[in-house]
């Protein structure tokens, strides 16, 4: 079974905001701010995938509440990523009661890019994407991989970091982010035919959101 590797920006922005959390935690708005910029594209992302337009506000909601709550926090970098999904993961479900709805497909197969038969198809296939058409493919995955794959892809969480915020086992988690990647690759030709023609002026991928 494949292995996800963690988003590199992810892996090395997570000392300067664990750093920064704990000096928040102290009464330090700036510090605050900064680990608001390091965690807000990648929650964004993740929201995206759940609520679609409402991302925005539901990510308010959430950093309300993070705000509130951040001096519970106990760990590291890692960690305050972890508990914010958590949170913002409440607050979108909260939401999509209110509105009396679920996540809604949205991919086709108009929206991805050419891609190369070679090296390894899940990486090549995400990095291969912009954006928006990226969410749209990964929106249209069943469920469970699909939130699976914005855990660990665009919030940049590792196994059991993800597996507690959906509130499953880990196992069922590489499973369901597997399954999901390997979907990816194969809507978008990875395998050996090339798809689509779509371009895009900006080459933001889906790791970019983390």
């Amino acid at each position: 079974m494949g292995h996800v590797r963690q988003p590199r920006r992810v892996q090395t922005y997570d000392g300067e905001l664990g750093a920064a959390v704990a000096r928040a935690q102290d009464g330090d708005e700036a510090a605050f701010a900064v680990a608001y910029r390091l965690v807000q594209p990648g929650l964004l992302g993740y929201l995206h995938g759940l609520v679609r337009e409402d991302a925005e506000d539901v990510a308010s909601d959430a950093w309300l509440e993070i705000a509130r709550s951040l001096g519970r926090f106990k760990g590291d970098g890692a960690g305050f990523r972890g508990w914010t999904a958590t949170i913002a993961r409440h607050r979108a479900l909260d939401h999509l009661r209110r509105q009396r709805t679920r996540p809604r497909a949205g991919g086709t197969e108009q929206d991805v890019l050419h891609l190369p038969a070679q090296h390894d198809t899940h990486d090549q296939a995400l990095e291969s994407l912009a954006t928006e058409q990226a969410l749209e493919l990964v929106r249209a995955l069943p469920p469970d991989q699909a939130e699976a794959v914005l855990l660990r892809v665009v919030v940049g969480l590792d196994g059991p970091a993800a597996a507690r915020v959906l509130g499953k086992r880990p196992g069922a988690v590489r499973t369901a982010t597997h399954r999901g990647l390997k979907r990816l690759a194969r809507q978008l030709g990875a395998d050996g035919e090339a798809v689509g023609g779509v371009t895009d002026g900006t080459s933001r991928t889906l790791r970019e959101w983390a």
